[in-house]
């Protein structure tokens, strides 16, 4: 995997990590070695992955296998974005996207087996800024995946998890499908089904990848990459869960 890839989730660990070393060391200035000792002990835990481990379990709970799913007379599969990365002067799918890709491919063919309409839809625009919406980029990819051109529906506006779901839900229209199946990470469903859930959905999981992590005695840019992602989903969770009893989503 391209190291470019680690390098943002490093920086907001890191961050995080001297925001939390400096604000101790301003408030408790007779504690400074065992602050730095704390600090350090912290950064090596996340790093060889002890934290991640348990972060990531918690954000995949109950999303580490799912079945196939049973296919209505109007089946909708929604893929949600999983972001791009330059690879030379290409612009590509990120790893995780590739597994949603192929999972989204596998789903339309037995979609299609049962004899049922079925129709794909790419959500995601460009919240990288990398020129190209993830549902363009994708588009290729899930055609050669043998998705009818018929049958394919880009969604290339939507910058977050909720705008997915409020811009899907815009194209479906009121006459929603019998089934609306959701495609993506196991780290990534808890909030794509809360997020359709929000508006009137009853959807159907499809994993199409598990997130693994290892811990390590040395630390490792994976443990990094994986604490932040995990950390990054509960959060998000948790704030859409607020937003929600608030009513602003």
């Amino acid at each position: 995997m391209p190291l470019n890839q680690y390098v943002t989730p490093i920086k907001l660990v890191l961050f995080t990590l001297l925001l939390l070393f400096f604000a101790l060391f301003a408030l408790w200035r007779r504690r400074r070695a065992q602050i730095a000792i704390v600090v350090a002990a912290l950064a090596w835990a996340i790093g060889a992955g002890w934290l991640a481990t348990p972060l990531l379990d918690l954000a995949q709970h109950g999303y580490r296998q799912t079945d196939m799913p049973a296919f209505a007379p109007n089946t909708t599969i929604v893929m949600m974005g999983g972001g791009t990365d330059r690879s030379g002067s290409a612009l590509v799918p990120k790893h995780n996207a590739i597994r949603r890709i192929a999972a989204v491919g596998t789903l339309y063919r037995q979609c299609r087996q049962t004899g049922a309409s079925c129709k794909v839809i790419l959500s995601g625009g460009d919240p990288q800024r990398h020129g190209q919406a993830e549902a363009d980029n994708y588009a290729p990819y899930v055609l050669a995946e043998g998705v009818a051109p018929g049958d394919l529906v880009r969604e290339n506006q939507s910058l977050n998890t909720y705008q997915n779901a409020r811009n899907v839900n815009a194209i479906l229209g009121a006459a929603h499908d019998n089934r609306l199946i959701v495609v993506t990470s196991a780290y990534h469903m808890r909030r794509s089904l809360r997020a359709f859930e929000a508006f009137g959905y009853a959807p159907v999981p499809y994993v199409s990848d598990v997130r693994s992590n290892r811990v390590t005695f040395f630390p490792r840019i994976r443990g990094f990459t994986n604490s932040e992602l995990a950390m990054h989903e509960l959060v998000g969770l948790a704030r859409f869960n607020v937003y929600r009893w608030l009513h602003l989503y």
